[in-house]
């Protein structure tokens, strides 16, 4: 009996042994101290050894970078690991057997069919790594947000109700259309709800409908798989909605998206599903969708320009900026918020302007807003070598027209200049409104009882 259970054993061993060294992949069972019980004999011929001949070597001896031995000290399972093997990239798992809680053994495997399928693995394992580095940094330049709401610089009463209304936004995951004219800082109210949402660690992923060819606008949105086209990469490429996964996608400028992708447009905003150009398989991705143009929608739907389903969907949230013109409270303290930080960036002392500049700025209306001021900004900062701003340092354009000129020398403090700048606005406002104090108060972005203040305190009454 005792021979039969040997015979038995002996067979069963010697099936596993022959079962082990078919399997076209590498396989190595060491015990707990890391010494070799067996090699198969595909692992011995990528090695370049004799299998039989390693048993009972320390493993570390026979394959490089190895980690089998320190499995048998952790008992910690190593599942689809990466290994540097004869200067090629090989996917191994490395499994500790246990008994009754112990590590008695450690079974590893190097995943490949066969020894001409290892540079095809290792090939692809190249190509892999460079796809994920390449979207990688892509997403790492698309995501991030420079701006929060800490970012926009307002003090007037219609920017601080906008903050209040962006944030509640922020909140939801409703699309959020901001309309105003160019300058004003639509992507900075876009990066900004962004940051604040639950989605702050996602990609925030930017397209410009119309930089964008329109023949290429569809491969941007929807990416396209390898070949879909002439010039396409040999890989394909995701697009922007594909990228924008649990983030936010900010289409700018969408009321000159081209008529024929608004269909599509709308399409993946009801269905959030979308195929890539020349693909087949459908794509999901949940997105936040921002949206931005400074041109009127509805006007744009008159003129058959824009499709009437699409801006309704669009329209979850709307948000209007009002323009500089419209709220002069925020001039002067958003120049110096420039100002300050054109001096950190160009590691200057710090610069001040003078009350004739200030009011000069005051009284100017921006038709190029925010970003306008930057510029007008950035040139007197390239040019003057003082450090203090004075209404020559000033662009003439900006002041020849506003009469700034005659309280040159006039001693006038900046707190007199400004309160002569606001009679000023308030009595162009009453004059072009005819009177209403409503409009008018609309006009200049402060409530109409902030207006009736400032009427009563500069002495203002209407006639008639």
């Amino acid at each position: 009996m005792g021979k039969k259970l040997r015979s038995e054993l002996e067979s069963s061993l010697e099936l596993c042994h022959l079962i082990i060294d078919n399997i076209q992949n590498g396989v190595i069972i060491t015990d707990v101290k890391g010494k070799i019980i067996f090699l198969n004999s595909p692992y011995g011929r990528f090695l370049g050894i004799d299998s039989a001949a390693q048993i009972g070597k320390h493993v570390t001896e026979v394959i490089e970078n190895t980690r089998m031995h320190i499995v048998a000290e952790t008992g910690i399972i190593e599942m689809n690991k990466t290994h540097r093997l004869k200067s090629q990239d090989m996917v191994v798992q490395r499994i500790p057997i246990k008994k009754n809680g112990k590590v008695i053994a450690v079974f590893g495997q190097v995943m490949f069919k066969d020894v001409g399928d290892v540079k095809k693995l290792a090939e692809r394992l190249s190509l892999l790594e460079s796809k994920v580095k390449l979207y990688e940094k892509e997403i790492l330049s698309l995501r991030s947000t420079r701006y929060t709401f800490d970012s926009i610089i307002a003090e007037s009463q219609i920017m601080q109700q906008l903050k209040k209304e962006a944030l509640k936004a922020a909140a939801t995951s409703l699309p959020v259309l901001i309309t105003g004219e160019s300058g004003t800082g639509k992507e900075m109210f876009a990066q900004a709800i962004h940051h604040a949402s639950n989605r702050r660690v996602q990609p925030f992923i930017r397209i410009n409908c119309a930089s964008i060819p329109r023949e290429l606008l569809e491969a941007e949105l929807f990416g396209y798989e390898k070949g879909a086209f002439t010039g396409a990469r040999i890989s394909g490429k995701p697009g922007k909605f594909e990228l924008a996964d649990q983030g936010s996608i900010f289409l700018d400028e969408i009321g000159d998206m081209p008529l024929e992708m608004q269909p599509k447009l709308l399409r993946v905003l009801e269905e959030k599903e979308f195929e890539r150009v020349g693909g087949i398989v459908p794509i999901r991705s949940n997105f936040r969708l921002i949206a931005a143009t400074n041109n009127s929608l509805v006007e744009k739907i008159k003129e058959g320009l824009f499709r009437a389903d699409l801006y309704y969907r669009l329209k979850g949230i709307p948000l209007v900026i009002p323009p500089l013109r419209e709220r002069r409270e925020d001039i002067i303290l958003l120049a110096r918020s420039l100002l300050r930080k054109m001096v950190h960036d160009l590691f200057r002392p710090e610069v001040a302007l003078d009350s004739e500049a200030a009011s000069a700025l005051l009284l100017y209306d921006w038709p190029g807003n925010v970003r306008e001021m930057s510029n007008v900004l950035g040139q007197i900062m390239a040019t003057i070598e003082h450090d203090l701003i004075g209404l020559t340092d000033i662009p003439f354009y900006l002041h020849q027209q506003q009469g700034v000129s005659g309280t040159q020398g006039s001693g006038q403090s900046l707190s007199e200049i400004t309160a002569l700048s606001e009679l000023n606005a308030i009595r162009q406002a009453l004059d072009q409104s005819q009177g209403n104090k409503s409009q008018a108060a609309r006009q200049l972005g402060i409530h109409r009882t902030l207006l009736y203040r400032k009427m009563k305190r500069h002495g203002v009454r209407l006639t008639g």
